[in-house]
């Protein structure tokens, strides 16, 4: 059996969580098109409930809709206490300068149901009592298993009322009550449900790496308790051959949700590269099962792996390992728009990228996991289309530049001069005649410079 320790830090602190640095507020218009009912509508659970929070306070013209569609799940959820979080998202979004009108009362839109929110609690009460005894119970009578099994259920339990550090403690415990690898691995990932639904992303990479031994050692042991089954000429047997089929399956479900688990904890520590890398592995839809609608949709992931593709890739890496993705190609089916965005980059079409990612920059606004690092994004995003679009030339002028981008010569100016002082663009501008020209390369020199160095560090090897 594998050795493990558990580290119940997580939601001791929430400073490693994502902030944004000022409250962005998102348009709904017809230049920002955003149908809220269509997008929730791929989610549910905690997860349905966060993402509506989130678009009242982000989005106050269509505040008081999705204050109603988030009543309607808080009332299919077992926490009555996030009518009050939902409260104060719309008493926030009420308070915007910029609404043609004041909000309505949100106890006209959509009061809480408080018999339910009565019966709720008291159920609540009740089970946390019952399930409190069956531990004790297990525990005196040291039943190694059903100790496990009581630990998973509180576990589960404090996490569907909202209670995150009872949730995780009690998932902690299970660990002294492990007696295979397969248990280890579902801990592991019920933790990293945790950990994804609390937007906790420094701690997601150890659980990873925990489930991903957990996993192997599963595998190893699976293999080796079919190693002698066979007929007398050595040759696996019907039902061996199923079970490998099925381990394999199982194997490969797993490991698409730890890629998933992988990618957002990247994206969410503004590693982009190595979120896309993540992004781009992880298999089909099946493969993640329920985490498919509880964590995010078909859709997110089009988006997340896309713009952090695109933000970080060079064009040959966007060829092999995004275009030429069949199963990636799959996702962004379900967000089409974005293979717009592929086509219109790959083509060098930047004025159109540009365009796409206003037009649709509110459904990336409101986004949990997205909107904190939507701004630099699209920064990179937009430097990659400048350098590429300079690479051809060596002296062009802004006015051209600003035809290709949609933008003015002075937008185009101070773009350059940023991508010239950081190294991205080897040039300078002449800001009378408005003229960017390549800076000229020696490359007979260069070639000798370079030779010159190697000769010296042979010969001082050599000494």
């Amino acid at each position: 059996m594998m050795n493990m320790d558990i580290d119940e830090e997580p939601f001791q602190s929430t400073s490693t969580r994502p902030q944004r640095a000022t409250r962005v507020i998102a348009p709904v218009d017809e230049a920002h098109p955003f149908d809220v009912e269509s997008y929730i509508s791929n989610y549910s659970g905690r997860t349905a409930i966060d993402r509506l929070t989130n678009i009242v306070q982000t989005c106050p013209s269509i505040a008081p809709e999705a204050f109603q569609l988030a009543v309607q799940h808080i009332h299919q959820s077992r926490n009555p206490g996030l009518y009050q979080n939902l409260l104060s998202a719309y008493e926030n979004a009420a308070n915007s300068l910029d609404l043609p009108a004041p909000l309505p009362n949100p106890m006209e839109v959509a009061p809480l149901n408080m018999e339910w929110a009565d019966e709720t609690t008291a159920k609540n009460n009740a089970e946390r009592s019952k399930l409190e005894v069956e531990l004790r119970t297990y525990s005196n009578n040291m039943i190694k298993e059903s100790i496990r099994m009581a630990h998973r259920d509180l576990g589960f339990f404090y996490r569907s009322v909202g209670e995150y550090s009872g949730a995780l403690r009690h998932f902690a415990k299970i660990r002294e009550y492990c007696t295979t690898s397969q248990h280890i691995l579902d801990m592991c990932l019920s933790i990293l449900e945790l950990l994804l639904e609390q937007r906790h992303y420094s701690h997601i990479s150890t659980y990873v790496f925990k489930a991903e031994a957990a996993l192997e050692a599963a595998q190893n042991s699976s293999n080796t308790g079919n190693g002698g089954n066979g007929d007398s000429t050595g040759v696996p047997t019907p039902s061996v051959t199923t079970g490998k089929k099925k381990s394999s399956l199982e194997r490969q479900q797993v490991q698409s949700k730890l890629e998933l688990a992988t990618a957002l904890s990247h994206l969410g520590q503004a590693s982009y590269e190595k979120a896309a890398q993540s992004f781009l592995r992880i298999g089909p839809a099946k493969e993640l099962g329920d985490w498919i609608g509880t964590v995010v949709s078909p859709g997110d992931i089009a988006v997340y792996g896309t713009l952090c593709a695109l933000s970080a890739l060079p064009r040959s890496a966007l060829r092999s390992q995004l275009l030429h993705n069949a199963v990636f190609n799959v996702y962004i089916e379900q967000e089409p728009y974005m293979r717009e965005l592929i086509e219109a980059y790959m083509g060098s079409n930047f004025k159109t990228v540009l365009e796409l990612l206003n037009r649709y920059s509110t459904r990336h606004l409101i986004d949990i996991h997205l909107a904190p690092h939507i701004n630099e994004l699209i920064d990179q995003i937009r430097n990659w289309a400048v350098v590429l679009y300079f690479q051809p030339f060596s002296t062009i002028k802004l006015d051209r530049m600003s035809k290709a981008f949609g933008w003015t010569v002075e937008e185009v100016e101070k773009n350059v001069v940023q991508l010239i002082q950081n190294g991205s663009i080897q040039g300078r501008v002449d800001s009378q005649n408005k003229i960017l020209y390549a800076k000229k390369t020696d490359y007979r020199a260069d070639l000798f410079a370079r030779a010159t160095k190697a000769a010296t560090d042979i010969q001082a090897t050599n000494r």
